[in-house]
């Protein structure tokens, strides 16, 4: 069976484990946590990022987009017309700008930072910044930012039947698993765009989400909210 190192508030883990279920593939899921850097995981990733994914032959694959790629290489021709990386294209080219836009700058800007900070420091010993409360300008600077991103992501529900285009792509999956990890620390300004709220419900409602938003951490409690498709 195939492994996936993942950690249950990792973001971009979480985007992987959605297309995984979405393309009906059940890997084993083991457990990673990143604040260790853990030796043996350093040598099948040097980068030391979350997820990885080991296949039966040991083959691995290590990164989120590379993994969504390989998945779609390997996997997408199965879904047909639910296939997740469209086959034209220019609409290939929107759905990577995309995920990258979420898995790179959203985590830059707002959940790396948040999960950090409110989750991480919990658990990292002293000598790597562990151990003491959260950093409140960096928390602030996150809160101020997903507003902005909220309303991006309004935008384009506005304009579009999903985030890409007409089909569920990448884009959606990574979007809501970022936004997922800041709802669950009580982050998400729902406020902020009706559009992105009714998105957002919609992806929460795919079975594909059901076992991400079940996830939860010894001593942490999610937002009142996190898990209603009423919020």
């Amino acid at each position: 069976m195939a492994n996936l190192f993942h950690y249950p508030l990792c973001p971009r883990s979480r985007f992987i484990r959605a297309v995984m279920s979405e393309y009906g593939f059940e890997p084993e899921l083991i457990e990673e946590k990143p604040y260790e850097r853990r030796r043996d995981f350093l040598i099948a990733n040097p980068s030391g990022d979350l997820p990885v994914l080991v296949e039966q032959n040991d083959f691995i694959v290590p990164g989120a987009n590379v993994i969504a790629e390989y998945l779609d290489e390997t996997r997408g021709l199965a879904l047909g017309d639910h296939r997740l990386l469209p086959e034209n294209p220019a609409e290939r080219v929107e759905v990577r700008r995309l995920t990258e836009w979420f898995n790179v700058k959203f985590y830059e800007e707002v959940s790396g930072p948040l999960v950090t900070e409110k989750i991480h420091k919990r658990f990292m010993p002293a000598e790597l910044g562990g151990g003491g409360p959260p950093d409140m300008a960096v928390v602030r600077a996150a809160r101020a930012n997903v507003r902005y991103h909220m309303r991006y992501i309004g935008y384009l529900a506005s304009k579009r039947k999903w985030l890409a285009g007409d089909k569920l792509s990448h884009a959606d999956l990574a979007a809501a698993a970022h936004i997922s990890c800041v709802d669950f620390l009580g982050d998400a300004p729902w406020s902020e765009d009706e559009a992105a709220k009714d998105w957002y419900t919609r992806m929460k409602s795919r079975p594909s989400f059901r076992a991400i938003l079940a996830d939860r951490l010894p001593g942490l409690t999610p937002a009142p909210a996190y898990s209603d498709l009423d919020f």
